[in-house]
Protein backbone atom coordinates (compact mmCIF):
# COMPACT_ATOMS: atom_id res chain seq x y z
CA UNK A 1 0.00 0.00 0.00
CA UNK A 2 1.60 3.28 -1.30
CA UNK A 3 1.62 6.43 1.07
CA UNK A 4 -1.39 8.26 -0.18
CA UNK A 5 -3.58 5.16 -0.11
CA UNK A 6 -2.14 4.50 3.43
CA UNK A 7 -3.28 8.06 4.56
CA UNK A 8 -6.51 7.82 3.31
CA UNK A 9 -6.83 4.31 4.47
CA UNK A 10 -6.07 5.99 8.09
CA UNK A 11 -8.48 9.04 7.41
CA UNK A 12 -11.56 7.04 6.74
CA UNK A 13 -10.82 4.98 9.95
CA UNK A 14 -10.50 8.05 12.20
CA UNK A 15 -14.14 8.88 10.41
CA UNK A 16 -15.68 5.50 11.80
CA UNK A 17 -14.27 6.10 15.43
CA UNK A 18 -16.59 8.17 17.73
CA UNK A 19 -15.26 11.37 18.64
CA UNK A 20 -15.38 11.57 22.17
CA UNK A 21 -12.27 8.72 21.75
CA UNK A 22 -10.69 11.47 20.39
CA UNK A 23 -11.00 13.85 23.51
CA UNK A 24 -7.14 15.74 23.73
CA UNK A 25 -6.56 13.89 20.88
CA UNK A 26 -4.62 16.77 18.57
CA UNK A 27 -4.39 15.00 15.25
CA UNK A 28 -3.64 11.43 13.87
CA UNK A 29 -0.99 11.94 11.40
CA UNK A 30 0.86 9.71 9.01
CA UNK A 31 4.41 9.07 8.94
CA UNK A 32 6.78 8.06 5.69
CA UNK A 33 9.50 6.78 8.58
CA UNK A 34 10.08 3.49 9.49
CA UNK A 35 10.82 2.25 12.56
CA UNK A 36 12.61 -0.12 13.28
CA UNK A 37 13.54 -2.10 16.80
CA UNK A 38 17.32 -1.43 17.65
CA UNK A 39 18.07 -5.43 17.88
CA UNK A 40 15.38 -7.50 16.05
CA UNK A 41 15.40 -7.18 11.94
CA UNK A 42 11.84 -8.28 12.29
CA UNK A 43 10.37 -5.75 15.28
CA UNK A 44 9.27 -2.19 13.78
CA UNK A 45 7.42 0.33 15.66
CA UNK A 46 4.01 0.71 13.49
CA UNK A 47 2.49 3.34 15.77
CA UNK A 48 3.03 5.73 18.91
CA UNK A 49 0.89 8.11 20.83
CA UNK A 50 2.61 10.84 22.04
CA UNK A 51 2.10 12.96 25.03
CA UNK A 52 2.07 16.77 24.53
CA UNK A 53 1.65 18.49 27.91
CA UNK A 54 -0.38 17.72 30.96
CA UNK A 55 -2.13 20.78 32.33
CA UNK A 56 -0.97 21.66 36.07
CA UNK A 57 -0.40 17.85 36.33
CA UNK A 58 -3.75 16.66 35.70
CA UNK A 59 -3.57 13.72 33.94
CA UNK A 60 -7.33 13.99 32.17
CA UNK A 61 -6.21 17.57 30.95
CA UNK A 62 -3.50 15.22 28.83
CA UNK A 63 -3.24 15.91 25.11
CA UNK A 64 -1.59 13.55 22.68
CA UNK A 65 -0.78 13.03 19.29
CA UNK A 66 -1.16 9.91 17.18
CA UNK A 67 1.84 9.14 14.97
CA UNK A 68 1.17 5.67 12.49
CA UNK A 69 4.44 5.08 10.69
CA UNK A 70 4.13 3.53 6.46
CA UNK A 71 7.57 2.77 6.42
CA UNK A 72 7.11 0.16 9.22
CA UNK A 73 4.25 -1.07 7.68
CA UNK A 74 5.55 -1.42 4.49
CA UNK A 75 8.47 -2.90 6.24
CA UNK A 76 6.48 -6.10 7.69
CA UNK A 77 4.59 -6.61 4.47
CA UNK A 78 7.46 -7.13 2.61
CA UNK A 79 8.31 -9.96 5.21
CA UNK A 80 5.56 -11.00 5.28
CA UNK A 81 2.94 -11.97 2.05
CA UNK A 82 -0.04 -12.65 4.26
CA UNK A 83 0.27 -8.90 6.07
CA UNK A 84 -3.36 -7.40 6.53
CA UNK A 85 -2.70 -3.78 5.52
CA UNK A 86 -6.03 -2.91 6.82
CA UNK A 87 -6.94 -5.18 9.90
CA UNK A 88 -3.03 -3.94 11.18
CA UNK A 89 -3.63 -0.54 10.59
CA UNK A 90 -6.99 -0.25 12.22
CA UNK A 91 -5.19 -2.65 15.34
CA UNK A 92 -2.52 0.14 15.45
CA UNK A 93 -4.79 3.19 15.48
CA UNK A 94 -7.16 1.79 18.38
CA UNK A 95 -4.20 0.52 20.77
CA UNK A 96 -2.92 4.47 20.70
CA UNK A 97 -6.04 5.61 21.32
CA UNK A 98 -5.96 3.40 24.37
CA UNK A 99 -2.39 4.40 25.93
CA UNK A 100 -3.89 8.07 25.76
CA UNK A 101 -7.17 6.98 27.34
CA UNK A 102 -5.45 5.37 30.07
CA UNK A 103 -2.71 8.10 30.14
CA UNK A 104 -6.10 10.48 31.32
CA UNK A 105 -7.09 8.02 33.48
CA UNK A 106 -3.58 7.63 35.19
CA UNK A 107 -4.11 3.83 34.33
CA UNK A 108 -0.59 2.34 33.13
CA UNK A 109 -2.18 -1.43 32.40
CA UNK A 110 -1.22 -0.96 28.14
CA UNK A 111 1.97 0.16 28.84
CA UNK A 112 2.62 -2.71 30.96
CA UNK A 113 1.47 -5.37 28.56
CA UNK A 114 3.53 -3.22 25.95
CA UNK A 115 6.39 -4.16 28.23
CA UNK A 116 5.47 -7.68 28.33
CA UNK A 117 5.55 -7.74 24.65
CA UNK A 118 9.08 -6.31 24.75
CA UNK A 119 10.17 -8.99 27.12
CA UNK A 120 8.85 -11.95 24.80
CA UNK A 121 10.39 -10.61 22.04
CA UNK A 122 14.02 -10.49 24.12
CA UNK A 123 13.21 -13.91 24.84
CA UNK A 124 12.61 -15.28 21.64
CA UNK A 125 16.00 -13.09 20.24
CA UNK A 126 17.80 -14.70 22.91
CA UNK A 127 18.18 -11.25 24.77
CA UNK A 128 17.90 -10.68 28.48
CA UNK A 129 14.36 -10.68 29.99
CA UNK A 130 12.70 -10.55 33.26
CA UNK A 131 11.43 -13.44 34.64
CA UNK A 132 8.21 -12.26 35.17
CA UNK A 133 7.04 -10.04 32.31
CA UNK A 134 4.02 -12.93 32.09
CA UNK A 135 2.34 -11.17 34.46
CA UNK A 136 1.88 -8.31 32.64
CA UNK A 137 -0.25 -10.26 29.66
CA UNK A 138 -3.50 -10.70 29.66
CA UNK A 139 -4.73 -12.88 32.44
CA UNK A 140 -7.33 -15.34 30.50
CA UNK A 141 -7.38 -17.83 33.64
CA UNK A 142 -5.86 -17.92 37.15
CA UNK A 143 -2.43 -18.00 36.82
CA UNK A 144 -2.59 -18.43 32.76
CA UNK A 145 -1.78 -15.49 30.49
CA UNK A 146 -1.35 -14.28 26.84
CA UNK A 147 1.13 -12.47 25.42
CA UNK A 148 1.39 -12.11 21.92
CA UNK A 149 0.41 -15.49 20.43
CA UNK A 150 2.38 -16.83 23.64
CA UNK A 151 0.28 -18.61 26.38
CA UNK A 152 2.26 -19.32 29.72
CA UNK A 153 0.84 -21.16 32.84
CA UNK A 154 2.29 -20.52 36.17
CA UNK A 155 3.32 -23.40 38.46
CA UNK A 156 4.65 -22.16 41.82
CA UNK A 157 6.53 -24.94 43.25
CA UNK A 158 9.10 -24.94 46.37
CA UNK A 159 12.08 -26.91 44.74
CA UNK A 160 12.80 -28.54 41.07
CA UNK A 161 9.95 -31.10 40.62
CA UNK A 162 10.37 -34.28 38.65
CA UNK A 163 6.91 -33.61 36.88
CA UNK A 164 4.66 -30.78 36.58
CA UNK A 165 0.97 -31.41 36.18
CA UNK A 166 -1.38 -28.63 34.44
CA UNK A 167 -4.63 -28.07 33.10
CA UNK A 168 -5.27 -27.50 29.39
CA UNK A 169 -8.82 -27.07 27.71
CA UNK A 170 -10.72 -29.40 30.32
CA UNK A 171 -7.57 -32.30 30.38
CA UNK A 172 -4.52 -32.59 32.56
CA UNK A 173 -1.35 -33.03 31.35
CA UNK A 174 2.08 -34.01 32.89
CA UNK A 175 5.61 -33.22 31.41
CA UNK A 176 8.95 -34.44 32.89
CA UNK A 177 11.14 -31.67 34.17
CA UNK A 178 14.46 -32.37 32.44
CA UNK A 179 17.59 -33.27 34.71
CA UNK A 180 19.66 -29.88 35.28
CA UNK A 181 16.48 -27.64 35.67
CA UNK A 182 17.38 -24.88 37.69
CA UNK A 183 14.14 -22.45 38.76
CA UNK A 184 12.35 -20.16 37.04
CA UNK A 185 11.83 -22.26 34.05
CA UNK A 186 10.38 -21.81 31.00
CA UNK A 187 9.24 -25.41 29.74
CA UNK A 188 7.59 -25.28 25.79
CA UNK A 189 5.43 -27.78 25.50
CA UNK A 190 4.73 -29.54 22.58
CA UNK A 191 2.62 -32.74 22.09
CA UNK A 192 -0.97 -30.63 22.32
CA UNK A 193 -2.93 -29.54 19.91
CA UNK A 194 -4.33 -26.09 20.51
CA UNK A 195 -5.12 -23.18 18.35
CA UNK A 196 -2.30 -20.70 19.83
CA UNK A 197 -0.62 -18.37 17.58
CA UNK A 198 2.36 -19.22 19.18
CA UNK A 199 3.64 -20.99 22.08
CA UNK A 200 2.65 -22.75 25.47
CA UNK A 201 5.17 -22.41 27.99
CA UNK A 202 4.97 -23.46 31.37
CA UNK A 203 6.12 -21.43 34.01
CA UNK A 204 7.81 -23.22 37.09
CA UNK A 205 8.94 -21.00 39.58
CA UNK A 206 9.44 -20.18 43.34
CA UNK A 207 7.27 -18.48 45.47
CA UNK A 208 8.45 -14.61 45.42
CA UNK A 209 10.62 -13.78 47.80
CA UNK A 210 11.67 -10.38 49.12
CA UNK A 211 15.73 -11.46 47.87
CA UNK A 212 14.40 -11.20 44.34
CA UNK A 213 14.22 -7.32 44.69
CA UNK A 214 17.87 -7.48 44.78
CA UNK A 215 19.20 -10.54 42.61
CA UNK A 216 18.19 -11.17 39.39
CA UNK A 217 17.15 -14.78 38.06
CA UNK A 218 18.06 -15.94 34.87
CA UNK A 219 15.32 -18.42 33.93
CA UNK A 220 16.14 -22.14 32.23
CA UNK A 221 14.78 -22.75 29.07
CA UNK A 222 14.01 -26.17 27.76
CA UNK A 223 11.30 -28.27 25.52
CA UNK A 224 9.32 -30.89 26.82
CA UNK A 225 6.57 -33.18 26.11
CA UNK A 226 3.32 -33.59 27.36
CA UNK A 227 1.89 -36.89 27.75
CA UNK A 228 -2.70 -36.50 28.64
CA UNK A 229 -3.65 -38.12 32.05
CA UNK A 230 -6.28 -40.60 32.39
CA UNK A 231 -9.30 -38.92 33.78
CA UNK A 232 -11.43 -41.09 36.65
CA UNK A 233 -15.18 -40.77 35.97
CA UNK A 234 -15.70 -40.45 39.79
CA UNK A 235 -13.66 -37.29 39.79
CA UNK A 236 -9.89 -38.61 40.56
CA UNK A 237 -7.14 -39.15 38.27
Amino acid sequence: MRLAEFEATVDAMVRDIPAAYFDGITEVVVSPRTVAHPERADVFTLGECVPLNIDGGDPAASQSRVVLYHGSFAALAALDPEFDWDAETWETLIHELRHHVEWRADDHALEAFDRAVDANHARHAGAPWDPLFFQDGEEVAPGTFLVDGDCFIECVVREVPAEVDFPWRGATYRVRVPPGTTLPAYLSVQGIEHALAGELVLVVRRKARITDLFRASSPSEAVVDARPLPTDPTGGQ
